[in-house]
């Protein structure tokens, strides 16, 4: 009998825990392929450390050049591979638990890539907003890590990376204006629920971590996210809900 992949991911002060992006890629990818896995939550100033314990690979590079280690990572105790980064996570996936539902439909993988580089160029305005929104509701060793990061890449305070006012308010526009070409993509499959149609993918991993980012940190029942599930008849709310099936944090 197998045993659960472990999961690697950030933890926050938030009820349902799972918060970034990045990480509800992979959270996605793993509830899609249905795999049995379980959660470790590691905190920022922890991560270097324990990439380092387990052998996963760097994932880029600091500004310095000194190796740059990032959640999300897997630790497949059936297999021994450490993974890193959540593309590779989901191949990973593929390959080695052909069983469960296919992550990438054969000729995909070109047209998910292209898909979050459209995603998040769509949404790059309110980054700063939902960077600060995401500080706010981290656990105190992360909060300390992700603000000295981030105001560093960004030269200015957290407080001031999106204040209330026209500039916030022109940069959520842009956003919605930005949705405009995404809704469309996803149209030309109908009254498909999914990225694919009917199809669950790791597409949908994608653009449902992005989207999942701005519900969980902003919370589902607040004037914002109410708002962003509103846009464009109503698709990304419903969206959100479609995939609901498939956000478990285990």
């Amino acid at each position: 009998m197998s045993s659960p992949i472990i999961f690697y991911d950030l933890p926050s002060t938030l009820a349902l825990n799972a918060w970034s992006p990045n990480t509800w890629k992979a959270r996605y990818a793993l509830n899609i392929k249905g795999v049995a896995y379980k959660t470790e939550w590691v905190e920022y100033p922890d991560i270097e450390a324990l990439a380092k314990k387990i052998g996963a690979p760097a994932t880029g590079a600091k500004a310095d050049g000194s190796p740059l280690y990032t959640l999300p990572i897997i630790n497949d105790p059936n297999t021994g591979k450490v993974v890193a980064d959540s593309f590779l996570i989901a191949e990973y996936l593929d390959t080695t638990y052909p069983s469960g539902t296919t992550l990438f439909p054969p000729g995909t993988k070109p047209l998910m890539a292209a898909l979050e580089a459209g995603v998040t160029g769509s949404i790059t305005s309110i980054f700063p907003y939902q960077l600060a929104t995401s500080c706010y509701i981290l656990n105190p060793s992360s909060e300390k890590y992700f603000r000295a990061t981030r105001e560093a890449t960004y030269g200015k305070k957290i407080e001031e990376f999106s204040p209330a006012g026209a500039q916030r308010n022109a940069d959520w526009a842009k956003a919605k204006e930005g949705l405009v070409a995404v809704d469309e993509w996803l149209s030309k499959n109908g009254r498909g629920k999914f990225v694919m149609g009917n199809t669950v993918t790791y597409a949908d991993g994608i653009l449902g971590a992005w989207l999942t980012w701005i519900k969980v940190t902003n919370g589902e029942s607040s004037a914002l996210w109410k708002d962003f599930a509103s846009w464009h008849g109503g698709r990304w709310g419903t969206y959100v809900t479609n995939l609901q099936p498939f956000a478990t944090v285990l």
